[in-house]
Order: C-alpha cells, then sequence, then structure tokens
C-alpha cells in the first residue's frame, strides 16, 4: 500500500550566519565557502521543526564558524519545514538541497559542505548530488535498517565529494553499524570516504567532543578551502576498507596530532 503523505506547512529557511565575522567599518567580510548544518529530525511527523534539534547544531556551527572565520567560512542552520523524514518525501533532504539552492543564490559560486547530525546526517548524504555541495559531514547518522528499508540507502550521489562519518560506537539511538555498513558501499563508488569511530562515546559524543569538533573543523576547512588534513583523516581517507572506514578517534585530536 502506498504511503499517505503528511502535510507540512511553511518554507525551509537558512538561519542567520553563525558567527559572521566582520571587518573593520562593519562590513562581512567576502564569503568563501560555506557550511550548512542539519539537525536532527524523526521518521515521521508533521510537527514544527524542533528547537531542540535546532539547538543541538549550534555548538558545532560556532565552532567551525571560528575555525574557519579566517578563510571566510560562513556557517548557517538550516530551519526545516517539519520534523519528519516521511517516507519517500524524504523532506529533510529536500529542505537540505534548497538551502544550498538559496547559498548560490546568496553567495554565488562557492563550495558547500551539507554537516548533518542524526536525521540531519541521512539528509546530508542524501542532498550531496547537489552541484554546489563539495563534501559531506555526518555524524552519528540516523539510518534505516536494513531489514525495513524499501531500498538501500543511496550512495551513487556521492561521487566526487569528500565524505566524512563519525559515529560513537555506544550510540543506542542510531546503530553504528549502519553507518559502517553505508560507508562500504559508499567507499566502493567513491574512495574519498572514510568514517572514524568514537570508542566508549554516545549519541551526543559528549564524553569526546573537543576532539569531534576538531576532527569536524579539520575536515570541513580541508574540504572546502584545500588545507591539508590532519595526519589521521588523510591517512582514514588513503586506507581501504576497513581501517579507512573504523578509524579511532584519538583523545587530543587537534592538538598534539595536527601535522
Amino acid at each position: 500500500m502506498a504511503q499517505q503523505a503528511i502535510p507540512v506547512s511553511g518554507a525551509a529557511r537558512l538561519g542567520r550566519p553563525v558567527g559572521a565575522a566582520r571587518v573593520a567599518g562593519g562590513g562581512d567580510r567576502t564569503v568563501c565557502g560555506v557550511v550548512l548544518l542539519l539537525p536532527a529530525g524523526e521518521p515521521m511527523s508533521a510537527r514544527r521543526p524542533s528547537p531542540l534539534a535546532y539547538a543541538g547544531v549550534r555548538p558545532l556551527a560556532r565552532s567551525l564558524a571560528a575555525a574557519g572565520r579566517a578563510e571566510g567560512l560562513a556557517a548557517h542552520v538550516v530551519r526545516y519545514r517539519g520534523r519528519g523524514w516521511n517516507g519517500s518525501d524524504a523532506r529533510l533532504a529536500a529542505d537540505a538541497t534548497w538551502a544550498a539552492d538559496e547559498v548560490v543564490r546568496r553567495y554565488g559560486d562557492v563550495p558547500v559542505c551539507l554537516a548533518g547530525i542524526d536525521m540531519g546526517g541521512r539528509a546530508a548524504l542524501h542532498a550531496a548530488d547537489h552541484p554546489a555541495v563539495n563534501s559531506v559531514l555526518a555524524v552519528a547518522p540516523w539510518l534505516p535498517d536494513d531489514d525495513v528499508a524499501a531500498a538501500e540507502e543511496p550512495v551513487k550521489q556521492l561521487a566526487g565529494r569528500q565524505v566524512l562519518i563519525v559515529h560513537g560506537t555506544n550510540d543506542e539511538r542510531t546503530d553504528p553499524e549502519l553507518s559502517y555498513r553505508l560507508a562500504e558501499r559508499a567507499k566502493k563508488v567513491n574512495r574519498d570516504t572514510c568514517r572514524f569511530e568514537v570508542h566508549s562515546d554516545g549519541h551526543s559524543l559528549r564524553q569526546h567532543r573537543p576532539e569531534v569538533l576538531a576532527l569536524a573543523a579539520d575536515f570541513v576547512l580541508g574540504a572546502l578551502f584545500g588545507r591539508g588534513y590532519a595526519r589521521p583523516v588523510a591517512d582514514a581517507l588513503a586506507a581501504p576498507p576497513p581501517l579507512g572506514l573504523r578509524m579511532p578517534l584519538a583523545s587530543g585530536f587537534g592538538h598534539a596530532l595536527r601535522r
């Protein structure tokens, strides 16, 4: 039986730039790259977007904006039309695609990284085929169980993009094994795919938050602006499965491990 569409009112929006740098005289610095933060969502829902989910990506947005200020990075949090993925409608992915279109309209031909958490990670992966997107960061992505999905999660749209997946090994909300299986399939169509495991951490990755934020910044700035990746990221991208897809995130990443 066909799945009944769930109506969602309103329109997607881009939040104001997070931590936008200012130059003397009050003008904005030239934007040379954009990262779009995609909050968590729910598999099925007609409810409005969750303020908690929006707040949940703000720390990552602030960290990336601060790290990329000198490079001309703009960070925006996407405000979805609603909180539900809603089956084949894939509304959150559609909102991510709209947001990438809006970036092109506002800033012109600049590279875009889609950075999503939970269901936002799934949206980032799905919307990677937008022409402006050159990279995807999926943190603890929500993915459907293999045995209930109508079809396998797509991976062909990841070809030609830099892709990083980060997942806690003790995540009880989103299954880290599912993100490994997706990364394994993605690696076959796109060698520039890697995945880091945060050992003993859960869905929110609170225990190793400084390392996760440093890893995210290293990847996003490297993908958008051509900066050299830290050695662990470069090694993960170059390594064949399973090594490059089960790379442990070492304590102190961003400090002693920076090459």
